[in-house]
């Protein structure tokens, strides 16, 4: 399948600001943009397993497109929702528990890249992830 693999982040785009909008302070944000995430996604049919690990945690989660879902960010932000593919293009819908406001996440890979978007309240921003 088109995601599976391991991934290493390379570089960010407006990672900064995203994180400011999504209300994470300033030193979270700090280690954040430097904290080495690395992604292995498992694809079987409908099904993932996909492993986060990172300088400040590691952290499984399996999910099946369509079916909703309780996932805490990094920072402890609480969210619920779920994964769709479309085409070539995962897009997850997630609502924060805290203000139920949206976030919206798609990945895609292209080349050697797998470019993980993030929208939040008009901020977007990007992770680009090299194969490990």
């Amino acid at each position: 399948m088109t995601f599976n693999g391991n991934w290493k982040v390379d570089r960010n785009d407006n990672y900064e600001k995203f994180m400011e909008q999504m209300g994470i302070n300033m030193v979270k944000r700090k280690l954040a943009a430097h904290d080495n995430l690395k992604i292995t996604i498992e694809q079987n049919g409908d099904s993932f397993h996909v492993k986060e690990s990172s300088n400040f945690r590691t952290v499984e989660i399996d999910f099946t497109l369509g079916v909703t879902f309780d996932y805490s960010l990094a920072d402890g932000t609480e969210l619920s929702g779920s994964w769709k593919l479309e085409g070539d293009v995962l897009t997850g819908t997630f609502n924060r528990k805290d203000n139920g406001k949206q976030l919206i996440t798609t990945r895609i890979v292209q080349g050697d890249e797998l470019i993980q978007s993030y929208n939040y309240e008009g901020v977007d921003a990007k992770r680009i992830f090299k194969r490990a």
